[in-house]
């Protein structure tokens, strides 16, 4: 597409970025949202999900869902998931670059559980709805918009029965609708008379930047333990056993990790992700994502960085740009 020069020297592409950003900043967001949701049933299915995931999945009420890591026997990070109780049934949904890797673990495990997986891509298609105004979207085509953090309820959209699920960013509503695959694009179209703005995947990366949000397998590495990406949410220290527990327990009674997630605002050329962070000449940390927020005109980026360098006056590198330590999520968004 030929891109037209406006007159303050940015694109159309870049103005499309702006909308986009606004939308979910400040109206509603659509977007074909990547996940993969698998079904387990079987009589086992509690006990062994939560003996594979880092929360508590046994206790869990019908319709609620929590958020989870699926750690290695060295407490690693290998997936996340939410975890959702439907009643006869657990739902765990995962990123769809992660679905195979979880896939593989899980069967892995499953050895004489009374425990099914069905992955349930071919029969339904997930659509994000995020900003403001999501809620009215929502309500507008006959959804109730009033559901708590990953509570989920079956309801009928424009006369199509689904399943809506709210999430659980806490800086902006967001909702997950799990719509029949055939059904798909007469909900999205429903949805764009409703208001809603289409977001492309540009967009909802920078805005996941925005909110700190981690990406397991982008912001983690093969070693990343859980406590340094800040996802406390992620982990219960009540429940049984499961898999890599004991590390996690470890380095509860240690106090800290050495390292945390950050965010960072960046001052020169962008680093691309895996730049060190450096004090002195010294690595004291790392870049994982970056993004150019179109609103303010801030780059920003995610990444990791020593405890002891967070309030400190030192000027500290990432390649050729000055880069700052900032809490997450960037303040600039809300």
């Amino acid at each position: 597409m030929k891109m037209q020069v406006l007159a303050d020297n940015q694109t159309s592409e870049t103005i499309d970025s702006r909308r986009e950003l606004s939308a979910l900043v400040s109206g509603c967001g659509i977007y074909r949202a990547e996940r993969t949701l698998l079904s387990l049933t079987g009589r086992d299915r509690s006990r062994w999900l939560n003996g594979m995931i880092s929360n508590n999945v046994r206790d869990l009420a019908a319709g609620h869902g929590v958020y989870a890591f699926v750690l290695t026997p060295q407490g690693h990070i290998q997936a996340d998931v939410y975890a959702f109780n439907r009643g006869e049934s657990l739902l765990v949904e995962t990123d769809r670059s992660q679905a195979e890797t979880l896939l593989r673990i899980f069967r892995k495990y499953i050895i004489m559980d009374k425990v099914e997986i069905e992955d349930l891509t071919e029969k339904s298609t997930a659509i994000g709805l995020t900003g403001p105004q999501a809620g009215d979207a929502l309500a507008s085509l006959g959804a109730s918009k009033d559901l708590g953090a990953l509570q989920v309820a079956n309801v009928n959209l424009d006369g199509t029965a689904v399943t809506l699920m709210r999430g659980d960013n806490s800086s902006f509503p967001n909702y997950e609708l799990w719509v029949p695959a055939e059904q798909a694009d007469s909900i999205w179209n429903a949805l764009m008379r409703a208001g809603a703005v289409e977001i492309h995947n540009e967009t909802l990366e920078t805005f996941r930047i925005l909110c700190g949000i981690p990406k397991v397998g982008h912001d983690t590495r093969e070693k990343t333990l859980p406590q340094e990406t800040g996802q406390e949410r992620a982990l219960n220290f009540n429940k049984g056993c499961y898999i890599g527990q004991e590390i996690v327990e470890r380095i509860r009674a240690r106090g800290a990790v050495h390292r945390t997630f950050v965010g960072f605002e960046i001052e020169g050329a962008a680093p691309a992700p895996g730049t060190k962070v450096q004090s002195e000449g010294k690595d004291v940390g790392e870049i994982t994502s970056v993004a150019n927020e179109p609103l303010k005109g801030k780059q920003l980026g995610l990444g990791y960085l020593r405890r002891e360098f967070l309030a400190t006056d030192k000027t500290l590198m990432a390649g050729q740009a000055e880069v700052k330590a900032m809490a997450l999520p960037f303040s600039e968004i809300s």
